[in-house]
């Protein structure tokens, strides 16, 4: 973060501070108290609001997640919360289905999911290729139907001595909807209405469709419980944003470069019945099936005769990645009081699966006799958490509240095989790469099926010391049966000068256990030493395995961090304005090697030659970064007589991200570049270092109006040298919804467009595209698909 950068943020927030005061002191009669809402994330006294808390929240309502153009959870949060990240990236294999998101433009794995304040579930999916997030595994937002959510809280701090491993960067807490009575349904149809200009093709697109429809129903159970019942479809096209083909005779787009189609299907239930005057049962789950299917790079006509494939495919063929994803959670529990302690036991379990086919291919070793949909296996991640929260106000101070509590939770990781044409070799053309084209299955060597459990402790104090004084300490320790123990501790402290004007700030340590995928994830491939005609083995391999340990590869340990964080709030009326600076120093941080060859270094050649092996790449702990920023966040509400009532939000984050240590070697590779400059350049720059996102919400009678403008910062997608580096370039991206609503009628409908004036990233020069392929750097954390114009109808009742 320049001195520049922040000192604009600085301004700026001190601009809205001036022009709220102004607009307060002509209009005071009219302001009201500014949206504060009550919080739970970050902190365990009842009753806390988001502008009483130690910690900086961010609160988006369901209305806020509603009147938008997407449907999807990540997107709509990324839209609101300026320190989210959420790439589009195409070209990746599995993680075009499955997106991680990213805060403060930390690794996604840094960020700790939860739902209803238990701990969610990760997805299977390792993100193993170019993209942003690459090696780590994240909970995958978008598996949760916003129409299931009263409301997500984003807790901008570090918080694993609250709540364990992953909260180096913060929280997200998606609150389930809570209701018995009442319900609603909204269908909502999209499509594409762009200019498409790349570097060798103009065009114009129109379709390209998505068509959700979702609904919620409340329901009493007995006289004293709820239970809300809450469900999703979405059908979404593929979207096309390649450019032509400069190798075909006749050049036209052969690629399919950007969003995979997707359909898929989700519930959600959260219920609670009191069981007399003190206890109350709740539980809440869901389940979602995605079925996706993406696209790899063209293969090409002039290809197919050396594999006599001319009457399959004579004019070449696109492969196609299909995944399935089955997600579920279940979660039930107990609440009420034991001894004067308040008390929450929980059981939660959650599961993903996706299994994985690529179809429209060929296996090139069988020749004409090729199959072409190929099943390539599976991948599944479970996890069981069992919990006990206890918590008690004393008359301490103004007030004293003790929380402790214990969790325990087991995880298990799987590698399913494919069917054998997916990965093996056929007579026809040994010599040949094996395996479906455009993602290979996966084989018996890279089946594993493991597990772990870890048990921890926490003890978390809060005091309001006096009326201006607040305190916070909170401590945990961790046992994990594959690494060991853990401790964290956290100080946080708030002063009230005024009832307009506090100051706060935190200091804590966190960590993040290495996930079970970056532990034992295999992917190994056959491939034949033309050389020699010998079989030999390339790929990613357990940093444990003998070719990982011959390599110098060690059991991975957790990674540790330091969060630093100050600020301040100012409120009065209708206006608040917070401003909060932030510094996370991660230390032993994870991170995927590069493929180290036998080919290209003598050193490795010996390393692997014993184990038939080319190449190899594994995790490696070593890596150290430091991110420092600054967030601001000013709202004001005003309501008028003639003129209706306007809300105001305008939110900004300045961020830098520094890779402050590199590993260059292991006690046994001394001579091989373990990380090249695309990991550190896409950790340093491969999310916006500004993004500032100014929200207006204007209502009178039946309309209403929603403008959003929103300024990314630019982002560098790395290329292998400097010259050969994407820049998306510094955008302003404009959202607008008019919504019509008869007077006390339950009907609603919506008209809108997410970036109305067709704004794209800058585009990828012909010179560094020879295939025409990825025409913008899908790192835009905009996307690169467009205008985007929508409809929406919704029928409360």
């Amino acid at each position: 973060m320049t001195f520049k950068n922040a000192l604009v943020l600085a301004a700026t927030s001190g601009f809205a501070l001036a022009q709220a005061q102004v607009v307060h002191a002509q209009t005071a009669p009219a302001a009201t108290d500014a949206g504060d809402e009550i919080v739970v994330t970050g902190t365990r006294t009842e009753g806390r609001s988001k502008l009483d808390s130690a910690s900086p929240v961010d609160v988006i309502t369901a209305n806020d997640l509603k009147q938008q153009g997407t449907t999807e959870l990540a997107t709509a949060l990324a839209n609101s919360v300026p320190s989210i990240d959420f790439p589009r990236p195409s070209g990746t294999d599995g993680t075009d289905a499955i997106r991680p998101a990213t805060l403060r433009g930390m690794s996604p794995d840094q960020t700790l999911v939860l739902i209803n304040g238990v701990r969610a579930h990760t997805s299977a999916m390792l993100n193993i290729n170019g993209s942003v997030g690459r090696g780590s595994s994240a909970v995958d937002l978008n598996t949760i139907p916003s129409t299931a959510l009263q409301s997500i809280e984003v807790l901008r701090d570090g918080a694993s001595a609250q709540y364990g491993s992953d909260a180096i960067a913060g929280v997200v807490n998606l609150r389930l909807r809570e209701a018995d009575h009442g319900g609603g349904a909204t269908v909502t149809y999209g499509m594409y209405d762009t200019d498409v200009d790349t570097a060798r093709d103009s065009r114009h697109v129109n379709g390209e469709g998505t068509i959700t429809a979702a609904g919620w129903q409340g329901l009493k159970l007995g006289n004293d419980g709820f239970i809300t019942i809450s469900g999703e479809y979405s059908h979404r096209d593929a979207t096309s944003r390649g450019d032509v083909d400069p190798r075909l005779s006749t050049p036209v787009v052969d690629s399919r470069f950007g969003d995979p189609e997707a359909a898929s299907y989700s519930g959600y239930v959260n219920a609670a019945k009191p069981l007399g005057d003190v206890w109350t049962l709740y539980a809440f789950g869901g389940y979602q099936y995605r079925n996706s299917t993406s696209a790899a790079f063209p293969r090409l006509a002039s290809a197919m005769s050396a594999y006599d494939l001319e009457d399959i495919y004579p004019d070449g063929f696109l492969p196609l990645i299909n995944s399935h994803s089955k997600d579920m959670t279940a979660t039930g529990g107990l609440r009420g009081e034991i001894a004067g302690w308040k008390t929450d036991i929980n059981v939660s379990y959650g599961r993903n699966r996706i299994d994985y086919w690529t179809r429209n291919s060929a296996n090139y070793t069988y020749g004409a006799d090729t199959q072409t949909d190929f099943y390539d296996g599976a991948l599944i991640y479970d996890q069981l958490v069992a919990g006990a929260d206890f918590s008690k106000e004393f008359n301490v101070f103004q007030s004293l509240n003790v929380a402790w509590g214990v969790e325990g939770r087991r995880e298990s990781y799987q590698i399913k095989a494919g069917e054998p044409a997916s990965y093996d070799y056929g007579t026809e053309y040994p010599n040949a790469t094996a395996g479906a084209q455009g993602f290979t299955g996966f084989s018996p060597d890279n089946a594993i099926d493991k597990h772990r459990t870890n048990g921890s402790i926490y003890a978390d104090i809060e005091a309001q010391v006096t009326n201006k004084l607040f305190i916070g300490l909170a401590g945990r320790g961790e046992d994990y049966s594959d690494f060991g123990k853990t401790a964290t501790g956290k100080l946080s402290a708030r002063y009230d000068f005024s009832p307009s004007f506090a100051i706060r700030g935190t200091a804590s340590t966190g960590f993040r256990a290495p996930s079970l995928a970056q532990q034992y994830f295999t992917s190994i491939a056959s491939v034949i030493d033309t050389t020699t005609n010998d079989t030999v083995l390339t790929g990613t391999f357990p940093s444990t395995s003998s070719v990982g340990e011959a390599l110098g590869g060690k059991a991975l340990k957790p990674e540790k961090s330091t969060n630093l964080s100050a600020g301040f709030v100012f409120r009065t009326g209708g206006f608040s304005l917070t401003v909060d600076g932030y510094r996370i120093h991660v230390r032993d941080q994870i991170g995927l090697s590069e493929l180290l060859y036998a080919s290209t270094n003598a050193e490795v050649a010996a390393l692997l030659q014993p184990y038939g092996v080319s190449a190899a790449r594994f995790f490696i702990n070593g890596l150290a970064s430091t991110t420092q920023g600054i967030d601001a966040v000013a709202h004001y509400k005003w309501n008028t007589d003639k003129a209706g009532t306007f809300d105001f939000t305008l939110a900004g984050n300045v961020n830098q991200i520094k890779v402050t240590k590199v590993p260059t070697q292991t006690s046994t590779v001394t001579t091989a570049t373990l990380f090249a400059r695309t990991r550190i350049l896409t950790m340093e720059e491969g999310t916006p270092g500004e993004k500032v996102t100014g929200t207006m919400v204007w209502s009178k009678g039946k309309i209403g109006l929603t403008a959003r403008e929103t300024y990314y910062g630019n982002v560098v997608e790395p290329g292998s040298t400097a010259a050969s580096d994407l820049d998306t370039g510094k955008k302003f991206i404009t959202d607008l919804e008019l919504r019509y609503q008869p007077t006390d009628s339950a009907l609603q409908l919506a008209f809108g467009a997410n970036n109305v004036f067709d704004v794209y990233p800058k585009k990828v020069p012909a010179s560094l595209n020879s295939t025409g392929v990825v025409a913008f750097p899908y790192y835009s954390p905009f996307g690169y698909n467009g205008r985007y114009l929508y409809v929406r109808a919704s029928l409360n009742w």
